[in-house]
């Protein structure tokens, strides 16, 4: 079976490219996708469903007590500026935007511990 996708990371027409797979494999693969039964794809529901966001994320802060976001300002309005800010948060593995989650001083425990993985694996 042969079918055109899209690579993402690549630009311009270079990103549509086609893939050529055994029956068997395409339709593990397309499988890989499909919910169990009683399962529901929750995308677009929950705390951050797009619709309340801003609202919810406010009500969740103010319920565990965690202070409202500082405001972003840039610090320096020039290109140099923008790319030594753009280079300090992106990670050195795969080339994403990191976020700062919590900063803490030396010594110091952080606030909110990492919640273990459930251990489910979908491949």
């Amino acid at each position: 079976m042969t079918f055109k996708w899209k690579d993402y990371r690549a630009k311009s027409a270079a990103r549509y490219k086609l893939m050529t797979l055994d029956a068997d494999e395409f339709v593990r693969r397309f499988l890989i996708h499909v919910l169990p039964d009683r399962f529901h794809r929750i995308r677009h529901y929950g705390l951050l469903a797009n619709a309340n966001r801003a609202a919810n994320i406010a009500l969740a802060r103010r319920l565990l007590g965690a202070p409202d976001p500082a405001p972003t300002t840039e610090e320096t309005d020039g290109a140099e500026g923008a790319q030594a800010n753009e280079e300090w948060n992106t990670c050195p593995c795969c080339g994403g935007r990191m976020v700062i989650v919590e900063i803490f001083e030396p010594g110091c425990q952080p606030r909110l511990w990492p919640v273990p993985a459930i251990g489910l694996d979908s491949s």
